[in-house]
């Protein structure tokens, strides 16, 4: 699998999220697909859907959970075992029952740090631990303490999750959606608590089942009059094509082409296929199959796009431009597409392109400016225009929420010696100094 910054998935490791083997994933598609199943939940529990950050685990295992106050964690096991998109979204109305409840909204102070991806870092360490009972499965992340991920993180009590079931079916009602997702969700569970803690999938271990817990959502639903109501078919048209989408970039193309064969034309599966000869790397199927999903959908952002990524991962840039500024047309808010369309203008070496890309990364980065990679395609443009002072501190805003505080440091150094003295861009510069210097200190202090 392809794991560069213009990987179509951008299924790009997120460089500060490793933590035995789990890594973020970023997809502008599927994040859309979940963030639009999410915000009703928000609003009825009077939440404010932008404060929520949601991020994709690249895990096979079944679990989701909240940590770090309002930021949810879906595991891609958990999306590609969704039989439809009423299970996902009472799993997502449960955890917001326990972002609304305040569980665990507060972390241990071991794992404070002053960059969200570090956060997220060690979350998904004690997350390893917590969820495998094996404390030594988050060794590589410092926690201050050798029992505190066992203590207090990630443990979930049968009170809190009855709490965070009675929020959900509230929601549920609000929302004018079916409790039947979160009853089956519930009752697959509860075929697993016999098992092993190694054996079962961690979201057993992070969220205690109980029989009551399933009975109140059965006499809920005895109630409801959203019971039989079923999803829509928005909603199940693009939870198929989600479940396409990850299935065919995370398994072999083989895999992909026993789930969708040939004999199956609906769209999730020629979209599967399309992904699998890109996978291979077969590019040339890979764009006749995307073509004709373009010629039948023309207005699909996301088919564009997959046709740029094959044409950039070929080596043509130039012929990958319009099909990126196609997906960015369609889909303006985008950006993650916007990052991409900005790294294929600077992939045309011409100064016309590069003065372009300056201003996508620009506009872009107003809503990826958590994303490191991000920054890096912001200082490459920035060198490109000849702009070294913002080129410099792009470098440092990445290196920082990277976790490399010495390069930080420096890159910070370099953007003030070149930056107008006392303007917005040198005084950020000096804050992110100062912010490098004392991360170094705390890690030279223990």
């Amino acid at each position: 699998m392809c794991v560069a910054l213009a990987a179509l998935l951008a299924l790009s490791n997120s460089s500060a999220a490793f933590a035995q083997g789990r890594s973020l994933i970023r997809d502008a598609e599927i994040e859309a697909t979940i963030r639009d199943f999410a915000t009703p939940l928000f609003h009825a529990a009077g939440l404010d859907p932008d404060a929520i950050d949601i991020y994709i685990v690249k895990d096979d295992t079944l679990n989701a959970f909240v940590a770090g106050g309002q930021n949810l964690f879906l595991h891609t096991g958990l999306l590609l075992r969704t039989r439809d998109p009423l299970e996902l979204i009472g799993v997502m109305a449960h955890e917001t029952g326990h972002i609304a409840g305040g569980h665990l909204a507060r972390t241990a102070d071991a794992i404070e740090s002053a960059s969200k991806l570090a956060l997220v870092s060690t979350i998904l360490g004690v997350a390893a631990a917590v969820a495998t009972g094996n404390a030594g499965a988050g060794a590589a992340v410092a926690l201050g303490g050798g029992n505190v991920a066992q203590r207090s993180f990630l443990e979930y009590s049968r009170g809190q999750e009855s709490s965070a079931d009675h929020a959900a079916l509230s929601y549920l009602d609000q929302t004018g959606q079916s409790a039947k997702g979160l009853d089956e969700f519930l009752r697959t569970l509860s075929g697993q608590e016999l098992l092993s803690a190694a054996r079962r999938d961690p979201y057993l271990n992070t969220h205690p089942l109980s029989q009551d817990r399933i009975s109140a959502v059965d006499a809920h639903l005895a109630d409801s009059p959203y019971r039989d109501k079923p999803a829509t078919e928005d909603q199940i048209r693009r939870h198929a094509r989600m479940v396409a989408k990850l299935y065919a970039f995370l398994k072999t193309p083989a895999q992909t082409f026993r789930k969708y064969p040939d004999t199956d034309t609906d769209l999730p599966a020629r979209y599967a296929r399309a992904i699998a000869y890109y996978e291979i790397p077969d590019f040339d199927k890979a764009l006749t199959e995307i073509r004709t999903l373009i010629r039948d959908y023309p207005d699909d952002p996301y088919f564009h796009e997959l046709e740029a990524q094959i044409l950039f991962e070929s080596g043509r840039p130039a012929e990958a431009l319009p099909a990126y500024e196609a997906a960015h047309r369609l889909d303006p808010k985008s950006g993650q597409i916007e990052v991409l369309l900005a790294r294929c203008l600077l992939a045309l070496n011409d100064p016309a392109a590069d003065e372009r890309a300056v201003r996508h990364m620009e506009s872009a980065i107003q809503t990826e400016d958590d994303w490191s990679s991000a920054w890096r395609e912001m200082a490459i443009a920035y060198g490109r225009v000849g702009r070294i002072g913002d080129s410099a501190l792009a470098l440092a805003e990445q290196f920082a929420r990277e976790n490399k505080w010495r390069e930080a440091e420096g890159q910070a150094k370099r953007a003030q010696a070149q930056l107008p003295q006392g303007s917005p861009a040198s005084l950020r510069a000096l804050d992110l100094e100062e912010l490098a210097k004392r991360e170094q200190e705390k890690k030279r202090s223990g």
